[in-house]
C-alpha cells in the first residue's frame, strides 16, 4: 500500500485499466455547504467532468460525482485507473487525452508541475484553516496549493501488546525486548520492518533519521534543497552504520527476507511483536486478532527524533483538462466538504486531512489519532521532481549495509548514483 507514495518512482512501462465506476449507493449525499450551487461560468461549461481515481476511491466518490453532475448539468465520469498512475496521467495530458481531475500522491507534486500538468488550487482561507496544519504543508509547493488534500498518513509502531505490553523508549530497548522474546522463542522476528532485495528507504527512514541520516539540505524557507544532497555526509554515513548495527551480521533487526509482500503477514501471525508500518496494516491485523497499541517510532537513545515521512493524497486540476473550471469548483467545494472526506475515510481507512472528519472518525477509530499523533513531528515526503533520484541508490545503500556491508563505501556509492541522475 505504501506505493502510493512512492509512484514518483516508477515510470517504466505505460499501462492501465480504465473502466466506468460501479453503481452509487442508493442514498443521495447531503449537499456540501459552500457548494450548493456552482458558479454560472461552471454551469455553462458543460460536457463531461472526467475524474481519474485508483480503485478504493471510485466507488465511494461516485454520488458526490453524481450530485455535482445534477447541481452543474453536467456528466460526470469517475475512471479507475490501477497502475502506473503518476506516468500514465503525465502521458495523457501531453496528447491531450487526460482527466480534468486526477486523485494521487503529494510527492508527485514537483514532478507534475515542472511538466505544466496541474494547476494551482484555489482554496479561501476558510478552507485551508479546515485541513491540518501538515496536510496543507504537503500539498504547497513554491508558495503555491496543487492540491485538496484529503488523506493523512505516515508509519508507526504497531506493537502486540501481549508480547511487548510497553511501548519502547528508544530503538535501543525495542531491539532489546525483541532479542529476549526470539531467545524464549516466543517470536522469529525481532523487528517486522521490510528491507527486501532493494531496500526501503520510506519504512526505514524514521530510523535513518534519529540515526543523523538526511536525504537533502533546507533552503532558506525550510524547504528541501536539491541542490544539497546529504546521502554521503558525514552524519549519513553514522545513520548507515547504525542501521548496519541493526543488520543480519548486528543485532538482526534488520533483514533482507523481511518484504513488503511478508512483514505484516508476520506480525498478524505472531510471528514477531514489533511492526514499522501504516494504516494500511490494521485490517490485517485486525484479521490476526492480534491485540495492539500504535505509538511513534521510537529514536536511538540520545539520538535526533525518529521522523516519518508524512504521506498526504490529493485532489489535483489537471492544466489541460477540458472543464478546468468545473474542475476547480469540485475541488474547492466538494473534497473540502466533510460528508467527502468521511466517504473516502470509510473506503479506505486512513485519517482524515479534515480536521472535523478526523474529530467524527475518532470515536469509532481512535488509531486514526494514533497514527496521526506518530506522525505529528513527521517529515512531508519531499515533493521536488529530485526526489525520484533518492530511491533506488537509498535502497542500495541500505541493504548493503543490512547484509554487513562498508557503511562509508554504501553511502558514497548512493551519493554518487545520484549526483549522476541529477547531472543528467
Amino acid at each position: 500500500m505504501r506505493m502510493r507514495a512512492l509512484g514518483v518512482a516508477a515510470l517504466a512501462t505505460l499501462a492501465f485499466a480504465a473502466t466506468a465506476c460501479g453503481e452509487s449507493p442508493s442514498a443521495t449525499p447531503a449537499a456540501p455547504s459552500g457548494s450548493a450551487s456552482a458558479s454560472a461560468s461552471a454551469s455553462a461549461a458543460g460536457g463531461t467532468l472526467v475524474i481519474w481515481a485508483d480503485p478504493n476511491r471510485v466507488k465511494p466518490l461516485k454520488p458526490f460525482a453524481d450530485q455535482f453532475g445534477a447541481e452543474n448539468g453536467v456528466s460526470v465520469e469517475v475512471k479507475e485507473i490501477s497502475k502506473d498512475n503518476q506516468q500514465t496521467f503525465l502521458t495523457a495530458s501531453q496528447q491531450g487525452s487526460g482527466p480534468d481531475i486526477v486523485i494521487g500522491a503529494h510527492d508527485w507534486i514537483g514532478n507534475l508541475v515542472q511538466n505544466g500538468a496541474i494547476d494551482p488550487v484555489t482554496l479561501t482561507d476558510a478552507q485551508k484553516a479546515a485541513f491540518s496544519e501538515k496536510a496543507i504543508q504537503a500539498v504547497t509547493f513554491n508558495g503555491q496549493i496543487y492540491g485538496a488534500p484529503y488523506a493523512v498518513e505516515n508509519i508507526a509502531l504497531i506493537r502486540n501488546t501481549e508480547l511487548a505490553p510497553d511501548a519502547p523508549a528508544t530503538i535501543e530497548d525495542l531491539i532489546e525486548k525483541g532479542k529476549a522474546l526470539k531467545a524464549a522463542g516466543k517470536v522469529k522476528e525481532v523487528l517486522c520492518l521490510p528491507v527486501g532485495l532493494k531496500g526501503d528507504a520510506f519504512h526505514v527512514y524514521p530510523i535513518f533519521a534519529s540515526g543523523g541520516g538526511a536525504l537533502f539540505g533546507t533552503t532558506g524557507t525550510g524547504d528541501p534543497d536539491p541542490k544539497q544532497v546529504l546521502l554521503g555526509s558525514t552524519g549519513s554515513v553514522e545513520a548507515f552504520e547504525k542501521l548496519k548495527d541493526l543488520g543480519e551480521k548486528g543485532d538482526g533487526g534488520l533483514r533482507t527476507s523481511l518484504t513488503n509482500e511478508n512483514y505484516i503477514v508476520n506480525f498478524a501471525g505472531g510471528k514477531c511483536a514489533y511492526l514499522v508500518s501504516g494504516p494500511w496494516a490494521i485490517s490485517e491485523v485486525k484479521k490476526g486478532g492480534i491485540s495492539y497499541d500504535i505509538t511513534a517510532v521510537p529514536p536511538f537513545k540520545g539520538g535526533k527524533p525518529a521522523t516519518p515521512f508524512v504521506g498526504v493524497q490529493s485532489f489535483f486540476v489537471a492544466s489541460k483538462g477540458k472543464n478546468k473550471t468545473l474542475a476547480q469548483e469540485f475541488v474547492a467545494n466538494y473534497v473540502t466538504n466533510k460528508d467527502v472526506a468521511k466517504a473516502l475515510y470509510e473506503a479506505d481507512p486512513r485519517p482524515p486531512a479534515l480536521t472535523a472528519a478526523l474529530q467524527e472518525v475518532q470515536a469509532s477509530d481512535p488509531d486514526a489519532v494514533k497514527f496521526m499523533d506518530a506522525g505529528k513531528d513527521g517529515l512531508p515526503m519531499p515533493a521536488i521532481p529530485e526526489m525520484s533520484a533518492i530511491w533506488e541508490p537509498f535502497g542500495i545503500a541500505e541493504t548493503a549495509v543490512v547484509k554487513g556491508g562498508d557503511a562509508a563505501k554504501a553511502a558514497a556509492a548512493a551519493q554518487k548514483a545520484i549526483d549522476g541522475a541529477l547531472k543528467n
